[in-house]
């Protein structure tokens, strides 16, 4: 793979602007702020595209993809688009010999995902997701105290949750043939924080939904996302682990992701985490502020990688175990069974 001899000569452009998040703008900012140089966006919509031409002067914009890889000098590529779009672009981006970054998901299937890694290997180029959560305070301070200090003995089982009662908005992340489903949305992010505890290979997974319920009632209709999902995942050495996601839960869950150990149990919450431990006989409760988030470290990390040839935190291969889980849900609910987990 190609290296560069310093942080600016990494051109860095992007696919989709982004909306209301400004999501175009945030990437190519942290990519700036971590020394590379933007020199491009591609974006359907002439207003995002004039936006983009006022956040960043002098920056090339472009309508279609293959106009910004046949007229511009950029040799990496963020895809900040549906989820479904993430494997064709960034396929024909690999072909063309420019390094990809996905937004999260990386892709919707696991074979959509083995098809991105076989062109980068083929192209001799890096394929990422942008899993920026990786290093959220809460997960950090988490891997510390589980990992390091093992404050919790040995992990036996990890829950994670995010529910409520409430109906789908219609936007494109509540299709379930654009967004891939309920669970692709947060459980992505819930799902590679569970994986920075269980490092054991996966082996199975299950995977039930209910629908019907929310569908009729929004502008997707029948391809509206699951109105809940639920998945188990079971690892070597016996260890497993549950996502629930659900816009049908009345009663709601304590915090976002449950690690239980053989000496107590570790909860994470958006502001704060929990700590329940036995200790000489005492049952203590303590409440632990997250420490700051430090999502910039994933684009250090890019820059480190394609510079001084550090590992890359979160590589392809990395990047598709969320999916694989994700993907052998959705198969499962629809099969009425457990699968099991295969690799390229």
């Amino acid at each position: 793979m190609k290296k560069y001899s310093s942080p600016s000569e990494i051109t860095v452009g992007v696919i989709g602007y982004g909306g209301a998040f400004n999501m175009g703008r945030q990437h190519l900012q942290q990519m700036q702020a971590a020394g590379m140089t933007p020199v491009a966006v591609s974006e359907i919509d002439p207003t995002r595209l004039a936006v983009a031409s006022q956040d960043f002067p002098g920056i090339q914009t472009y309508a279609t993809v293959e106009e910004m890889l046949d007229n511009s000098q950029v040799n990496l590529i963020v895809l900040i688009t549906p989820h479904n779009t993430h494997a064709p672009l960034a396929l024909k981006c690999l072909e063309a010999g420019r390094h990809v970054i996905c937004e999260k998901p990386l892709a919707i299937t696991t074979q959509q995902v083995d098809a991105m890694m076989e062109a980068a290997h083929n192209s001799g180029v890096m394929l990422s997701a942008y899993h920026n959560r990786h290093w959220d305070g809460r997960i950090l301070q988490a891997v510390e105290l589980v990992k390091n200090q093992r404050v919790i003995g040995d992990v036996v089982r990890i829950e994670c949750h995010m529910v409520g009662y409430k109906k789908p908005g219609d936007w494109w992340r509540t299709s379930r043939s654009i967004s891939g489903g309920i669970l692709y949305d947060w459980g992505v992010h819930l799902l590679e924080y569970s994986l920075q505890l269980i490092e054991a290979p996966l082996t199975e997974v299950s995977g039930v939904a209910h629908e019907g319920f929310w569908g009729p009632q929004t502008a997707w209709k029948d391809d509206a996302n699951e109105d809940e999902g639920f998945v188990l995942a079971r690892f070597e050495g016996g260890q497993w682990l549950t996502l629930s996601i659900s816009n049908l839960d009345s009663k709601g869950k304590e915090g976002w992701v449950e690690i239980t150990g053989t000496k107590g149990t570790l909860v994470l919450d958006g502001g704060h985490s929990k700590l329940f431990q036995h200790i000489d006989g005492r049952f203590i409760v303590t409440q632990l502020p997250n420490p700051q988030d430090e999502g910039q470290l994933y684009y250090d990390n890019v820059r480190d990688h394609l510079v001084d040839g550090v590992p890359l935190v979160i590589s392809a291969e990395w990047a598709r175990r969320p999916i694989h889980i994700l993907d052998l849900a959705r198969q499962s609910a629809r099969a009425g069974r457990a699968l099991p987990a295969f690799y390229s």
